[in-house]
């Protein structure tokens, strides 16, 4: 039954909504971080009123004080752990909940304050309308009036049973030269004075949340409509790219039988053209793989977990382009440094593209008989993937930009003509999939004095539990 009311009070389209959670979570924390600050600042109060002001409190007002103080201490820490285990959930304990608890305790330290203070002498009442501007803002409509309602009935139960003296007044010598508790007229006044000057804040206050609240609405709505309209622009791409895909293997196709002689002896002139021809096609194959992939990785956002270990799938990308590498005399290495193979878990196939990218790159662009070293290795908790080469490198200008969509680096182009510049975008976006990073560095450490060439470093994070077993080998 409570469970039902608490899912209530959660706005219908912020049930999902990761960004409504997270403001909730950040004004929380920033509630907590203020709550410090009150602490000190209310122990600072007690001190120069004792001992500067020279404020004479008796001794349960001053027990009342300093317990009060270290008791929103003691929560405040509490709340401040609490946090760090609040889910983004409706259906369990989520940020709103703490924030109905935050306001809950202050509210409390808030009374107790005040009535030991003097109820309506007390200078501390003017904190709860702070309070519940603060409230308003985090709170929904429903609960911060209701918790208003309570504090003012609650603090003008206890004004008037002070005044016909039901209960103690705890008056602050000192502070005022005549009582203001037995006054019936100036208790009227002020009840009614501060009951409206905390329902116009609470009104005021919680408008503007409520005005947020729709601007968000609408910004969601908004959002969800480009992703709608993304969706459908990324499937018009890869139903138009696939196409064009079509009669371009299909020309491919022709060109193997005819240079592998199926259709009889191919003059020698005419072969190289043939093979120059071939090359072509297949650049442009591998140019539409990879706008389809980008269209892919942007139109989906799930992807097939499993577990593997990355060496199998580094092993199998230089076993397919080994014949690449030995075309251009370029000798391949690999090196795995771990001293624990441990399993990722993720999308192997989506790695295995990444990998195969940076590996047939380093090939590409890479001097003829020269060098690509692949190096495995764990770095605090990270399985790390190392593609070095001693080819063309990259300026050193350019290489803050190489990972945007159709970026290609100038002397690349001077080089090979042909490419889409989305390579190394697609790779990014899968290494970011899967919680992973990926940086550049030129010269590379296997650089020549001719030739800089590059390293791509790929980190991706392991499973939690193997993560802590690495750290303890460390």
């Amino acid at each position: 039954m409570f469970n039902k009311l608490m899912i209530k009070l959660v706005p219908e389209w912020a049930r999902d909504q990761i960004e409504f959670w997270e403001a909730i979570r950040r004004r929380n924390l920033w509630f907590i971080k203020l709550r410090y600050s009150v602490v000190a600042m209310l122990s600072a109060f007690l001190f120069i009123t004792t001992f500067i002001f020279k404020i004479d409190y008796t001794e349960s007002q001053v027990t009342a004080g300093i317990f009060i103080i270290a008791s929103i201490l003691i929560y405040n820490l509490i709340l401040h752990r609490l946090r760090k285990y609040v889910r983004f959930s409706v259906n369990r304990f989520n940020p709103l909940y703490l924030s109905i608890m935050q306001m809950l305790f202050d509210m409390i330290s808030l009374l107790l304050l005040v009535y030991f203070t003097g109820t309506i002498e007390s200078p501390l009442y003017l904190q709860f309308i702070f309070l519940v501007i603060i409230g308003s803002l985090i709170l929904p409509e429903s609960i911060i009036y209701t918790m208003s309602a309570v504090f003012v009935l609650i603090f003008s139960a206890l004004t008037v049973l002070e005044h016909y003296k039901v209960i103690a007044h705890h008056q602050v010598n000192g502070l005022l030269s005549f009582p203001l508790y037995d006054n019936p007229n100036y208790i009227a006044a002020f009840l009614f004075t501060f009951a409206f000057v905390v329902f116009v804040s609470v009104y005021l206050a919680n408008g503007i949340a409520r005005q947020l609240y729709r601007h968000e609405t609408e910004l969601v709505e908004s959002i969800k409509k480009i992703n709608g309209a993304e969706k459908e622009k990324q499937k018009y791409i890869m139903g138009i790219v696939h196409e064009l895909k079509t009669p371009i293997v299909a020309v491919a196709s022709y060109i193997d039988l005819i240079l592998q002689k199926f259709l009889g002896p191919v003059d020698e002139a005419v072969e190289e053209k043939l093979l120059r021809a071939k090359h072509r096609t297949d650049e442009s194959i591998q140019m539409i793989n990879d706008v389809l992939n980008v269209s892919k990785l942007n139109l989906y956002n799930q992807f097939d977990e499993e577990e593997f270990d990355i060496k199998e799938v580094v092993a199998g990308v230089l076993k397919r382009r080994k014949p690449f590498a030995e075309s251009h005399l370029i000798k391949m290495k690999l090196s795995d440094e771990r001293k624990k193979k441990l399993k990722l878990n993720g999308d192997k196939f989506l790695l295995d593209i990444a990998v195969s990218n940076l590996i047939g790159n380093s090939i590409k662009y890479g001097a003829d008989s020269g060098s690509v070293e692949v190096t495995i290795k764990n770095d605090e908790g990270n399985v790390v993937v190392e593609v070095c080469d001693d080819g063309v490198g990259i300026p050193e200008n350019e290489l803050p930009k190489i990972f945007n969509d159709f970026y290609r680096a100038k002397n690349v182009k001077k080089i090979i003509t042909e490419g889409s510049g989305l390579g190394l975008s697609v790779v990014k976006k899968i290494v970011e999939r899967h919680g992973g990073s990926i940086t550049v560095k030129s010269p590379s450490r296997i650089a020549t004095n001719n030739q800089p060439g590059s390293c791509f470093t790929i980190k991706l994070p392991l499973h939690r539990k193997e993560r802590e077993e690495l750290i303890m080998l460390a």
